[in-house]
């Protein structure tokens, strides 16, 4: 009966509102387990009857007060539950858990359903998938590729459809890999949004819990639950939760250019990405070439500067008292962090603040930027022959990315024409998480990538209701605060995200200042006007002042009137400024005023100077 029924989400909710009980959800969980017979995907697999306790004990049908009522997970065995051996893929290493990591317990107490543990490169140090003492899992659609990794089972887990979402780890792109391999969503949050409170580290300052899922949907609708600020975490940063909204109609977006990009020959890759690229310029990207070097120095730094010996100070009283317990590989990696001294270290922190304001103007002059998740596919062969060079190129443009501070999502794209799987990477700037999973959630719908290893449909599109959060204030923005104008950093940099784009009451008219620089609209009200194009962005309350003090005059924030009938705050401008200022009503709107001089000079994109390499 439940043999075809998807588990993402909104459809398994979708069916237990239908009378499907979550026993029989958990009784398929598990045939599906026997079916696909691999025996190094879990690690822990809790069994079958004490999980169909668990699914008794549900209360009733609430989704309001339990968002993953029913929903089966997995997580990676670096990640503690109470009662349970952690073990990081080291059977000498493995301990009884004495609580639920912090991310778990609110997990269980959203209602969702754990299923088991999961294998992973040992103490989550590769992104092949296969350092482990364990059966190595096998990739969920070509066994002869590597599964990926460090959190390898988990990636496979959503791949196979064998539960909704799966908790792994990404230090350096250990949650992004693997989902690429495996074609499937991988997000990375902004570090500290999850606590990692019960989680083994491998690189305190740079670790973060990871989200596997078939949708972007999902991955939001998990992320919700999870990001809690947690007190008892040291490295834990509080950002405010909002729902996922739709990206803006204009954006920046960065590439690699054809001068550093990197693909190691594989061309079937290099035409997928830029396929996808195009894709996102349908999207009203702004595609936006950039020299990478600087990125692959930083990246260097993760395996060839002190970030090993942090691996390194996690394992090193337990190889002591343990000799000969760690994966070769992961032996020959972490022991390099042995000639490393206190200088290197303060030289290693130098050079990556180096780079890091090296590359802080380009990074301020796009929304995101958008890399291939990985450069190539590789082997289990490859990886046999050469297990450090198969994982460096696998770290591409993941072992950058904690490191830059940067969320990510690796995203399902079109399946490349030998029929692997696309996928790419968006990139944004620390709590630009929404940014990120708007856009991904555009393209996968556009590109409609496959659902894994599943032969399962993308769902219907669900609609969005934008509307700001009970911490936000809508405000409307008529001008240069656009998306993609010169001005939009400065509701982006204090945590604004687009709601919608619409048009103003008939009743307004829209002149240019020519003094102001950049040029700026001035919005007056008018009974003899038109309606106005505007968009409409969520601003954090208590940002709101610090937004406000910036206006000069003659502009300010009033209450406009939209054609929808409803009332927010927005631009005005004082009508003494219209005396000396053009009046650009008849353009409908600020961005045709700009593509009209644009048409005219070829010197002006949307207030934009045109850039089309940083």
């Amino acid at each position: 009966m439940l043999h075809n029924l998807p588990f993402d989400i909104r459809r398994l909710h979708q069916a237990y509102a239908s009378g499907v009980e979550p026993t029989q959800v958990i009784a398929e969980v598990y045939r599906r387990i026997d079916e696909v017979d691999d025996p190094g995907i879990f690690l822990h697999l809790l069994e079958r009857e004490t999980v169909l306790k668990r699914a008794k004990k549900l209360s009733s049908f609430d989704l309001a007060g339990s968002p993953l009522w029913g929903v089966p997970f997995a997580i990676k065995d670096n990640i503690d539950v109470n009662g349970l051996a952690t073990t990081a893929a080291c059977p000498e290493f493995s301990y009884i858990a004495n609580e639920d990591a912090f991310v778990v317990e609110l997990l269980l107490r959203a209602g969702a359903i754990l299923i088991g543990k999961t294998n992973l490169d040992q103490f989550a140090t590769g992104l092949v998938g296969t350092r482990t003492p364990f059966p190595a899992p096998k990739n969920a659609l070509d066994p002869d590729i590597i599964p990926g990794g460090s959190s390898s089972g988990s990636a496979i887990a959503v791949s196979l459809g064998l539960v909704s979402f799966s908790l792994g780890t990404d230090t350096a792109g250990s949650g992004r890999v693997p989902a690429a391999l495996n074609g499937i969503v991988g997000f990375k949050p902004t570090l500290g949004t999850l606590s990692n409170a019960g989680v083994v580290p491998a690189c305190r300052t740079l670790d973060t819990v990871s989200i596997f899922s078939q949708l972007v949907d999902d991955a939001a609708v998990v992320l919700n639950v999870v990001a809690k600020f947690d007190a008892a975490d040291s490295y834990a940063r509080q950002f405010e939760k909002s729902p996922i909204s739709l990206p803006p109609p204009h954006l920046i977006v960065g590439v690699p250019n054809n001068e550093t990009i990197k693909f190691f020959g594989d061309n079937h890759q290099r035409e997928s990405f830029e396929m996808t690229i195009n894709e996102l310029g349908t999207l009203g990207a702004e595609i936006v070439e950039i020299d990478f070097t600087p990125f692959y120095e930083v990246a260097d730094l993760l395996y060839g500067g002190p970030w090993v010996a942090e691996r390194y100070s996690v394992l090193e009283d337990f190889e002591t008292n343990h000799p000969g317990s760690l994966h070769p590989v992961t032996r020959q990696v972490i022991n390099a962090a042995e000639g490393i001294s206190a200088v290197d270290t303060f030289r290693g922190f130098y050079q990556l603040q180096d780079l890091k304001r090296n590359v802080a103007p380009i990074i301020d002059e796009v929304d995101l930027i958008c890399v291939p998740t990985i450069p190539s596919f590789c082997t289990v062969a490859d990886s046999e022959a050469d297990p450090v060079g198969a994982n460096s190129q696998l770290g591409t443009y993941t072992n950058f990315v904690n490191l830059m501070d940067f969320c990510g999502i690796a995203v399902p794209v079109s399946n490349r024409k030998d029929g692997r799987p696309g996928n790419v990477t968006l990139l944004g700037k620390a709590g630009h998480d929404g940014l990120v999973i708007a856009v991904a959630r555009e393209l996968q719908y556009k590109c409609r990538g496959g659902l894994g290893a599943c032969s399962w449909q993308l769902p219907d599109k669900q609609k969005l209701l934008p509307s700001p959060a009970n911490h936000e204030i809508a405000l409307t923005v008529v001008g240069a605060h656009m998306s993609g104008l010169p001005l939009n950093h400065e509701l982006t940099q204090l945590g604004a995200r687009f709601l919608y784009a619409s048009k103003t009451a008939p009743k307004y008219r829209l002149y240019s200042l020519a003094e102001a620089h950049p040029i700026r609209p001035c919005l007056v009200r008018d009974e003899s006007g038109s309606s106005i194009a505007i968009e409409v962005w969520a601003m954090p309350s208590k940002r709101f002042g610090e937004f406000i003090k910036g206006i000069p005059q003659p502009l300010g924030i009033g209450t406009l009137d939209l054609e929808n009938n409803e009332q927010v705050k927005g631009f005005i401008c004082e009508s003494c400024a219209t005396k000396n200022a053009e009046d650009v009503t008849n353009h409908g709107g600020w961005r045709n005023y700009l593509h009209s001089i644009s048409t005219l000079t070829g010197s002006i994109d949307g207030g934009r100077i045109c850039q089309h390499n940083l």
